[in-house]
């Protein structure tokens, strides 16, 4: 096809243009797309996307002779770049799955979406108690500090600490005896 069939002017597309292109063509390029892609729901997709596309680019349609033409190189294109899409995601997932695999440790998608339910159920409980015991219960649990480190953090003793571990513990197991 010579290059000039292609060729476009330079002055905004008008929202008459693009309706009358729309309208005349959108059926021909999903069923050219639809056939060439065998799913209706990809043709859709893509067609839709060319003439996205075609509006972002704001380019005039007058005096182009093959409209087609110039929707099916676009649809073409968008194609392409789906393709190298899909390649660069697959394997990356690919790389991502070699390397899960090979980390000792590493958790599961699984097991850490159980882990994120657990800190949910967690944090529920505990947004149910005092700030103090929640302080208290976070230190020891999570940053690892001793009841006497702690104690001197709140302010408070190392009894008051046992405490306010021993009030969470219980609020837990009841929510468990509870479910």
């Amino acid at each position: 096809m010579p290059a000039n069939d292609l060729a476009l002017t330079q002055v905004p597309i008008s929202n008459e243009q693009l309706d009358h292109l729309y309208k005349q063509h959108h059926g021909w390029l999903h069923n050219w797309l639809k056939r060439k892609l065998g799913c209706p729901e990809n043709a859709a997709d893509i067609a839709q996307d060319t003439f996205v596309r075609i509006i972002k680019s704001r380019h005039s349609l007058l005096g182009m002779r093959e409209p087609r033409a110039y929707l099916a190189t676009t649809a073409k294109r968008l194609l392409i770049d789906r393709s190298r899409r899909d390649i660069v995601e697959k394997t990356y997932l690919s790389e991502l799955m070699v390397t899960a695999e090979t980390l000792k440790g590493h958790p599961s998608p699984e097991q850490t979406w159980l882990a994120i339910e657990a800190l949910q159920h967690i944090s529920q409980l505990l947004a149910q108690l005092p700030e103090k015991s929640q302080q208290t219960f976070l230190l020891y649990y999570l940053d690892g500090l001793s009841q006497v480190e702690i104690a001197k953090q709140l302010g408070v003793t190392a009894r008051t600490v046992r405490s306010h571990l021993v009030k969470v513990l219980v609020h837990c197991q009841q929510y468990q005896d509870e479910a």
